[in-house]
């Protein structure tokens, strides 16, 4: 009994060194992460963020496992699609497919852009989200640009002129460790310098829309299935309140 008691006492204080360095590696790792404001049932924001993906990101990035015809889902008219969204000579029942073969892309490029499908699902919202606000100048970089979350990125930034420019600042945080953090010091269209402090309001709402397109086209049908999800909630309600009350009658009609 006293070994097992001691073995544990030694587990405990194992667990407690343990602690203070596994916080340590997990700051490392990389910068907190903003939580994305994701709303899949908001189809302003995701027939915004479709129009971005579609006029921004589809000129590199494929997006194979999509179909136009199903922006249908999110409130588009076959018209609007068409007229808006779709490119030259493609049909509404394409898939959202690229020219540019992976083989031009390897030599224009250095690598093939990905897929951008189920990029929501295999990153996450918050990761994008962070991801498409990251880019900074870097003269070091090839195209002039890095990325916070993504070290070494090949991607230049397609929506600097929105953004305008960023820098990364080194500075001490708690604990005396080092973090980074970027710091706009030249306004773009859709961001202010006021009084020395950046106003990023526009363009943050313009990539929360292009996140949650993101989202969406990794599991197009979520929003349908959160809505039958609701109406067979509410029938099991329906049905089970009933049940319920006469197996209650049932149960008690012998106690007095």
């Amino acid at each position: 009994m006293d070994n097992m008691k001691t073995k544990i006492r030694h587990l405990i204080a194992a667990a407690a060194f343990m602690l203070p360095l596994g916080a340590a590696v997990a700051s490392e790792g990389g910068p907190a992460l903003e939580k994305a404001p994701i709303d899949i049932h908001d189809t302003e924001s995701l027939q915004r963020g479709a129009q971005l993906f579609t006029n921004y990101c589809l000129s590199c990035h494929s997006a194979n496992a999509m179909r136009y015809n199903r922006l249908a889902d999110i409130g588009l008219t076959e018209d609007q699609i068409k007229e808006n969204l779709l490119p030259p000579d493609a049909k509404v029942g394409d898939t959202m497919s690229i020219a540019m073969g992976k083989k031009d892309a390897k030599v224009w490029l250095g690598a093939a852009p990905p897929d951008l499908s189920v990029i929501a699902r295999s990153r996450g919202a918050d990761y994008l989200y962070a991801y498409l606000r990251g880019f900074y100048r870097d003269d070091t970089r090839p195209t002039g640009w890095n990325n916070l979350v993504f070290d070494k990125v090949g991607m230049p930034h397609v929506f600097w002129q929105w953004q305008g420019d960023q820098v990364l600042k080194t500075v001490k945080g708690e604990g005396g460790h080092e973090e980074h953090q970027l710091e706009l010091v030249k306004a773009g269209t859709m961001t202010k310098l006021e009084n020395g402090k950046a106003n990023t309001v526009e363009f943050d709402r313009r990539m929360a829309d292009l996140t949650n397109y993101l989202v969406y086209m990794g599991e197009p049908a979520q929003v349908k299935r959160h809505q039958i999800g609701y109406v067979v909630l509410m029938f099991l309600g329906l049905l089970l309140l009933p049940l319920a009350y006469f197996l209650k009658k049932e149960y008690w009609k012998d106690i007095h």
